[in-house]
């Protein structure tokens, strides 16, 4: 099988950054969460790659893509739709969309607003944005679990803080959180150092979060349900998202819909449990 191959491809006037491996004749689409880029899905893309086409892109402003300036840029919507353009220019039709964390919030807006491009959906911890909402005005303990999300409103404060202590911060929250510790090892470490160090990624990922909390969403999009197949996988030892947040996500999945819980695994799904999160993918996509 081919190696990964690392290319360029220009979607809304930036670049993307993508990964890619396979020759299958579907395409999945994996988006990574925050604070990670293409490489955390490492474990999966050979796996997939034996049966699809595998398209890993670091979103704008992770990494090696661009990162426009500006918070509105960030925006769930926005982001979605380079997704959208990748895959057109991809010269697929329709993907598989599998996203983590912030990969899982842009999947699930990328569903609502691209039904006709969503073959299926697949959304390791990560919450429905319309329940995670709901958390912040009625959860305390999701409140508490979530203060790093208030934390990155504040202007350069959280860029000076992380770039002084990337090394232990990757430390404590990857390795520190995972039950599987031999899965993120020093090599890994040194490659989302790296990342992180990439000019404007820490401004530019930390964006993400100020566009939610300080940009008017589209409501519209949040009352769209889904239209694809929906795998939800939950790590049950997440420290920043309750178990509690998966309760009532099929009301908003107008489709088959299922759930998938990992009991020793922490949010770095992926990454913690890569075994027990590729059969499900490949169960869940044949």
């Amino acid at each position: 099988m081919q190696s990964i191959k690392h290319e360029y491809v220009e979607v809304n006037g930036i670049k993307l950054h993508v990964a890619k491996q396979g020759n299958g004749k579907k395409l999945v689409i994996l988006l990574h969460g925050w604070p990670e880029f293409w490489y955390s899905w490492r474990y999966q893309i050979p796996v997939l790659a034996e049966k699809f086409t595998v398209f890993a892109p670091d979103m704008r402003g992770f990494n090696l893509s661009d990162k426009p300036l500006g918070i509105a840029n960030y925006k769930a919507d926005v982001v979605a739709s380079d997704i959208a353009e990748l895959i057109k220019k991809s010269g697929f039709e329709k993907a598989y969309i599998v996203g983590h964390d912030w990969g899982g919030a842009i999947s699930w807006v990328f569903a609502t607003m691209y039904p006709e491009l969503t073959e299926k959906l697949v959304v390791c911890n990560c919450p429905h944005p319309k329940i995670m909402l709901k958390s912040f005005k009625t959860n305390p303990s999701q409140i508490i679990k979530s203060w790093y999300i208030f934390l990155h409103q504040i202007p350069l404060l959280p860029e000076i803080i992380y770039q002084f202590s990337l090394e232990k911060i990757f430390k404590k929250t990857f390795r520190g959180w995972m039950y599987n510790k031999e899965n993120f090892t020093d090599e890994d470490l040194k490659a989302f150092v790296k990342a992180y160090k990439q000019e404007g990624a820490l401004t530019g990922s930390i964006n993400y979060y100020r566009a939610m909390m300080q940009t008017k969403p589209n409501l519209q999009i949040f009352n769209n349900k889904i239209k694809a197949p929906t795998l939800l996988i939950w790590g049950e030892g997440d420290r920043a998202l309750g178990k509690e947040l998966t309760y009532g996500t099929e009301k908003y999945v107008d489709a088959p819909y299922e759930v998938k819980y990992i009991e020793r695994c922490s949010h770095w799904t992926q990454n913690d449990c890569p075994e027990e999160v590729n059969k499900f993918l490949l169960d869940f996509l044949k």
